[in-house]
């Protein structure tokens, strides 16, 4: 598919549209959403290993504004990276996109090693960003560790890159302990290369230094039975980050955005708007 063809996911239950775009020598899938929406186009970034599609949750809901996302290289439908990335490259190709796409400022959504790249991505092209969500993520690698049983699974990259490993941890690792029910059937396993390289980016990577120099205005949220990233995360981001906004839930687990998408959206359309 060429770069300037967008077809329509044959997804079952999907509302969004995927094309392949090349930009920055990589190949990336794109994902948009209510591309006829008005107001600033909201940038969606995913957690580890997870593809678009897991995202549709929170996209159905979000449905006042222009939607987009990207499978990272080796995750959902992207090809395999050639070499390893560090975030700040992630960065540069993000902004090399919006430019493809025309658009010169955005809204960024980051879940979990989303937030990671979004935090980057404000601090590196802050005339591009106008408000920023983090959600269920950290400020790196100093951050305080979720429960060794998780941590140690995902540090195997073959717990995920194989669909039947996929299936058994997918519940555990991103429900992160949560009483509420996520549907993981729209979840496809990454490649090994895929998840190493997300994985080896975010072990080199840390926003502390410049997380006092973010002055946009910030929503961190997070969940209290998350145990994979700790809340402490959320309220070191929170002291750290000048003037930001606080939103803790309950019940809703790492991915209590997709648990609990009604009060998750409704909580991002008002501080966005």
């Amino acid at each position: 598919m060429d770069s300037n063809h967008t077809a329509k996911s044959a997804e079952k239950g999907s509302t969004g549209s995927f094309s392949m775009i090349g930009v920055a020598g990589r190949r990336l899938r794109v994902g948009q959403w209510h591309v006829g929406a008005g107001g600033t186009p909201l940038f969606m970034l995913n957690g580890i290993g997870m593809n678009m599609e897991m995202l549709e949750p929170v996209a159905r809901r979000l449905k006042h504004r222009r939607l987009i996302s990207v499978d990272m290289p080796g995750i959902g439908h992207s090809p395999d990276p050639i070499f390893p990335y560090t975030i700040g490259q992630m960065a540069l190709t993000l902004a090399a996109l919006l430019d493809r796409l025309k658009i010169d400022a955005v809204d960024m959504l980051g879940i979990s090693w989303g937030g990671a790249l979004a935090q980057q991505f404000a601090f590196q092209h802050r005339a591009r960003t106008r408000r920023l969500v983090l959600a269920a993520t950290s400020p790196g690698n100093i951050m305080v560790p979720g429960n060794p049983a998780m941590v140690g699974h995902m540090l195997d990259p073959m717990e995920y890159s194989v669909e039947a490993a996929l299936r058994r941890n997918l519940a555990t690792l991103y429900n992160g302990g949560g009483s509420g029910r996520v549907s993981l059937n729209a979840a496809k396993a990454p490649s090994p290369a895929g998840w190493a390289c997300q994985l080896a980016a975010f072990a080199g990577w840390t926003s502390a230094p410049f997380l006092p120099l973010l002055s946009l205005p910030v929503m961190v949220m997070a969940d209290n039975e998350d145990q994979l990233i700790p809340v402490s995360n959320a309220h070191f981001l929170h002291n750290a980050i000048p003037h930001s906004r606080l939103e803790l839930s309950e019940g809703g687990g790492h991915l209590f955005m997709l648990s609990h998408p009604d009060r998750f959206a409704e909580l991002v359309e008002e501080f966005l708007d």
